[in-house]
């Protein structure tokens, strides 16, 4: 063995304390690696093939649950920056082999997960630093493997839309699992309520997505706002042409006319033309002895008779309203 592999050796052995290092470095080095073979033997440790790649020769798998068109500079800024303090991607990406090495033309792997990761190295090498490569590490997964792989490495993160998401479940829903939620929900370790309502946000329809400032900004319970107040063809209507409106005023902001519609509004705006506000029942009559007195007011619901006074009216103009109403009452007048 060389220096170099000794100084390794050395660094890997000096936690454990000075008693604890072998004299005869030889027969130390045969027992790691017979400990070694004997966990892979045995099913408790796993090797792992990293390779650092050209991102070039990467492409995103096509079910691939983000969408990689919509990832920038900016919004990528805090990985390229952690690259380029790190001087490597600390975290390899997940890949599939498309075809052997050194065989022909074409893309070489597949990404399931680390699109963020790919276009960081991307960007790097278009902007003066050539020498940055991919890492990544190759795995031989099913469709259905590969979907839950990515799911779970991106569950929790937030650059992932909600919309993004769900329209991934919709798609997933279908391909691996017969359109069957409770079977796709225990693969996922999932109550299938919860999933349920992401199904459900995959069928929003596009042009209400297009009235928020961007997908990001669309969030599950906006759909959950917005499902009910849809179910009607007048709610429906009323609010897909509100969100043509929105959407055109978005696109005015995108080219610098102005500021963006922040989804809260947006949400609002499309309640509100759904939900006409009611308009107050007509006052019936008013009980009071002077004009100048605000009284007691009398509408009608049908069945029931609603009375509505100020919280400061003189407890005896109350009292002799109300004798009044009482009167009419008994006459058969209220």
């Amino acid at each position: 063995m060389s220096k170099r592999h000794d100084a390794v050796f050395d660094d890997v052995l000096k936690d454990l304390g000075e008693e604890a290092q072998p004299r005869d470095r030889g027969g130390a080095r045969f027992l790691k690696r017979s400990n070694t073979m004997a966990e892979q033997a045995g099913g408790q440790r796993q090797e792992k093939v990293l390779r650092l790649v050209d991102p070039a020769t990467c492409v995103m798998w096509e079910r691939h649950n983000r969408a990689y068109e919509l990832l920038t500079e900016e919004n990528c800024r805090d990985l390229i920056d952690g690259i380029l303090s790190q001087g490597q991607q600390e975290f390899p990406a997940i890949v599939r082999r498309l075809r052997p090495a050194h065989s022909g033309d074409g893309p070489e792997f597949e990404v399931i997960c680390g699109a963020r990761r790919h276009f960081a190295i991307s960007w790097l090498r278009a902007n003066n630093y050539p020498k940055f490569q991919y890492l990544v590490e190759e795995r031989e997964l099913t469709d259905e493997e590969a979907f839950r792989l990515a799911d779970i490495e991106n569950r929790d993160r937030e650059d992932i839309s909600d919309y993004e998401r769900a329209c991934d479940y919709a798609k997933a829903l279908g391909h691996y699992y017969d359109g069957r939620q409770s079977v796709m929900a225990e693969r996922l370790k999932v109550q299938e309520q919860w999933l349920s309502r992401f199904l459900d946000m995959a069928k929003l329809e596009p042009r209400v997505v297009a009235a928020f400032p961007s997908l990001h900004a669309v969030k599950e319970l906006h759909s959950r706002t917005l499902k009910p107040l849809m179910k009607t063809d007048a709610g429906r209507a009323a609010i897909l042409a509100e969100a043509d409106v929105i959407a055109a005023e978005q696109a005015k902001a995108r080219d610098g006319q102005g500021a963006p519609v922040p989804a809260a509004k947006v949400v609002a705006r499309l309640k509100t033309v759904a939900q006409p506000p009611k308009t107050r029942a007509a006052v019936d009559k008013v009980y009071r002895r002077h004009p100048e007195e605000r009284g007691v007011q009398m509408r009608r619901k049908g069945s029931r008779v609603q009375l509505e006074f100020e919280k400061d009216v003189p407890d005896a103009a109350l009292r002799r309203a109300l004798e009044d109403f009482l009167k009419d009452r008994s006459a058969g007048k209220s």
